[in-house]
């Protein structure tokens, strides 16, 4: 699968230069959103439904998905590369947001891991899930009593147990490191998975409110994405750790937390 981010102004010239027949553009929001504005000629497939409608999909077409502000468009971009999709497939930088020119604040490419041997990479790893863990927490003390909060709390504590996780990683190469509960309750949090720091995930929960559950979702789907991606494109670098399966692993439990995700979309009231 060829997968690229393509700008609101390359789409525009992609649909102008390219046949109808020759490209799928796919709507992954909810039907409310599809409802009030929508690309023409997108089709609508929410996301929480694309796994039972891929053959629609056609393997000779090339696939362009948008959303709201692109997470959940990348989840599907993720789920078509599960299915061995193989033509190429696009993701609308921004969604919908971008497309209407509006302005969609950075989501940051911070190099983590950048110069770090690979016990200081398992300890950054330990820092981005406890961060994670702590932005959960907060949505899910915010949105108490919501249908859609348990997700939040139950993944809060996924992210406490991959966490151990990596701790068993670390432990492997270094045998006299601390314990977990040492460790992990030192960690500070600041910085979650992806590069995005907590304080700024904080303040976007503020203008979260209207439609909390679908705009906190496609959040925490961006946040596991760039996990995941950051924990591939790791176990990718010929020589980057000692361990590269490990990376493997963790990259296969973020995609777990995305279909976690992807299931809850369903209870946004």
């Amino acid at each position: 699968m060829s997968l690229e981010s393509i700008s609101p102004q390359a789409l525009r010239h992609y649909v102008q230069s390219h046949h109808e027949k020759a490209y799928l553009l796919v709507d992954v929001r909810q039907p409310d959103e599809y409802r009030q504005s929508h690309i023409p000629g997108a089709r609508l497939m929410p996301l929480p439904q694309l796994a039972q409608r891929l053959d629609e999909l056609s393997a000779d077409k090339e696939l362009v998905f948008y959303c709201h502000s692109g997470g959940r468009s990348m989840a599907a971009a993720v789920m078509l590369e599960e299915q061995g999709h193989a033509g190429p497939i696009y993701n609308l930088t921004g969604g919908m947001l971008a497309w209407d020119g509006g302005r969609l604040a950075d989501f940051p490419r911070v190099a983590l891991f950048k110069g770090q041997t690979a016990q200081e990479m398992f300890r950054t790893a330990i820092n981005l899930e406890k961060g994670a863990q702590l932005f959960y927490e907060a949505v899910g003390r915010d949105f108490d009593g919501r249908t859609w909060s348990d997700t939040f709390v139950r993944l809060a504590k996924a992210e406490v147990a991959h966490a151990q996780t990596i701790h068993g990683f670390l432990k492997e190469i270094e045998p006299a490191v601390a314990s977990f509960e040492s460790v992990y309750g030192n960690a500070d949090g600041d910085v979650l998975e992806g590069g995005m720091t907590l304080a700024q995930a904080m303040e976007r929960l503020v203008p979260t409110q209207d439609e909390s559950c679908i705009r906190l979702v496609e959040m925490a789907l961006q946040i596991e994405y760039a996990a995941f991606d950051l924990y591939r494109t790791l176990a990718d670098q010929t020589g980057a750790v000692q361990r590269p399966q490990a990376f493997i692993q963790l990259a296969q439990a973020e995609k777990a937390h995305m279909q976690a995700l992807i299931t809850a979309l369903d209870q946004c009231e």
